[in-house]
């Protein structure tokens, strides 16, 4: 016999169904066979979690009071902002014909008004609005800059106001949990977690002093400013850059620089950092090898400005700096990271690896120079006679040096063509680098290359644009 059920019938079976099932009672099958109730949380693993989700609650409402909303405009043409990396956000948007606006966020580090946050994000600003928690929304004036580090600091007059204090961004460890806060997109008081992704992080070519801690908390356009915060609600750092949109790959300028940077902009109205014109990279790997040194020993001496204290004090390319003022140095991000908290007329000892033995450099660091650095000029060199190391891969052309901008070489060849496949190729060589040494040695035509590669492997001293570089280099 075949019988049918009513609509409601069957809504109401239903709905008791669910009702047994969400209540942990066994629902009975058909055949008589009971389910499994899904088994509880047990109450220590959920207190466990609800005493982690109460922490991240917390930083965040002790800290979001201390975080402001930036809104700027400028009377200038908007800039083409290209979309590849290093793509700073909260940066401006078409507002009019004449008017730029942008959004960013800061940080307020003193009771009396004193906000740390981006230069991208206020520079050439006519008109700054600072959005506070409270809803008031004042004006804020630029009190100094510092383009080296992309930050800025900013006062507005207002008294009694929450404040967020400075962290330990050194003492950072990788994994632990971070929040980021901001405006990204023009919405306030947006709060995303992670956790340090990297310390130290240096290299990404976006500005002139690079020390960043890398996070995976999420961060878009309109967060540049912010504070990185830890789970004691101390800043780490301010989030300055992404690599991207949306691939978890953020930069925040470390807490240590941008303390250092809002202090002496208060007390003297600008920033002075030193400088000793030293150009170092990583001792990876395979430079070790090529330098028969073990990995991370030090950090290779890459570059020196002929003006330097550096270049005056007699290292030359190829040392190895082994500490600063005592400090080991594992990676050129040590080097930078030390010699930027002193400020010009300060003493910097450098402990440097030269052919096997050890020795002490003292400086004097100078004031960085105000001027960016010339790039060479990438014409062509005249009548070019191509040559072509056989073990290499390439063509080279001998060049003058001092006609490249190059002083301090005799000698020098550009790279005419590169063939796939090559040694050349597999080192990263492109057409346009100048190679300004082989092992340490003079290069003036493809026989000196050919030497330096007569056992298989070689350190090219390598000149691309403005940057200077060892490149190690293998037959196979």
């Amino acid at each position: 016999m075949h019988t049918t059920t009513s609509r409601s019938t069957r809504l109401a079976f239903a709905a008791g169904a669910l009702a047994l099932c969400f209540s942990g009672t066994p629902v009975a099958h058909s055949q008589g066979t009971p389910s499994p109730a899904v088994a509880p949380v047990p109450p220590a693993t959920l207190g466990e979690m609800q005493r982690l989700s109460d922490g991240f609650a917390d930083v965040a409402a002790r800290v979001l009071p201390a975080v402001v909303s930036l809104r700027v405009e400028s009377t200038r043409e908007q800039p083409d902002v290209p979309m590849g990396f290093p793509f700073p956000f909260g940066g401006p948007r078409g507002g009019g014909d004449d008017v730029v606006r942008g959004t960013g966020s800061g940080v307020v580090v003193r009771a009396d008004g004193v906000i740390v946050t981006n230069l991208h994000v206020v520079r050439d600003a006519d008109r700054i609005d600072v959005h506070l928690r409270d809803g008031r929304v004042m004006p804020g004036r630029v009190l100094g800059t510092d383009p080296s580090t992309d930050l800025a600091v900013v006062k507005i007059d207002a008294d009694n106001l929450p404040t967020a204090r400075w962290g330990e961004s050194e003492s950072a460890r990788v994994g632990e949990w971070v929040l980021a806060i901001g405006a990204p997109f023009g919405l306030e008081a947006t709060v995303t977690h992670g956790v340090v992704s990297a310390n130290g992080r240096a290299g990404l070519g976006a500005n002139a002093i690079e020390d960043y801690v890398q996070t995976d908390a999420s961060i878009n356009p309109g967060n540049s400013g912010g504070p990185l915060v830890n789970l004691r609600g101390e800043v780490l750092g301010i989030n300055t850059m992404i690599l991207g949109r949306g691939t978890g790959v953020g930069f925040a300028v470390p807490s240590r620089i941008a303390r250092m940077v809002s202090e002496q902009v208060l007390a003297q109205g600008a920033v002075s950092r030193g400088w000793i014109g030293l150009g170092v990279q990583d001792l990876d790997a395979a430079l070790a090898d090529a330098f028969r040194l073990r990995p991370e020993q030090g950090a290779l001496v890459s570059q020196l400005d002929p003006a330097g204290p550096a270049s005056r004090s007699g290292l030359t390319p190829g040392d190895v700096v082994l500490r600063v003022n005592g400090r080991e140095v594992h990676h050129s991000s040590d080097v930078v990271r030390e010699v930027t908290t002193h400020r010009p007329g300060d003493r910097i000892e450098l402990d440097v690896l030269r052919d096997g033995a050890t020795r002490r450099v003292t400086l004097v660091a100078a004031r960085r120079p105000d001027e960016p650095e010339r790039a060479p000029s990438r014409a062509a060199p005249r009548n070019p006679r191509p040559e072509e190391p056989a073990m290499l891969g390439v063509e080279v052309s001998p060049i003058n040096p001092a006609q490249f901008g190059l002083a301090g070489f005799a000698s020098a060849v550009v790279v005419t063509g590169v063939y796939p496949g090559g040694a050349g190729e597999r080192a990263g060589l492109r057409r346009g680098d100048v190679i300004l040494q082989a092992d340490g040695r003079a290069v003036a035509g493809s026989g000196d290359l050919a030497t330096a590669m007569s056992d298989g492997r070689a350190a090219f001293l390598v000149r691309r644009r403005n940057e200077q570089r060892y490149v190690p280099v293998t037959a196979r």
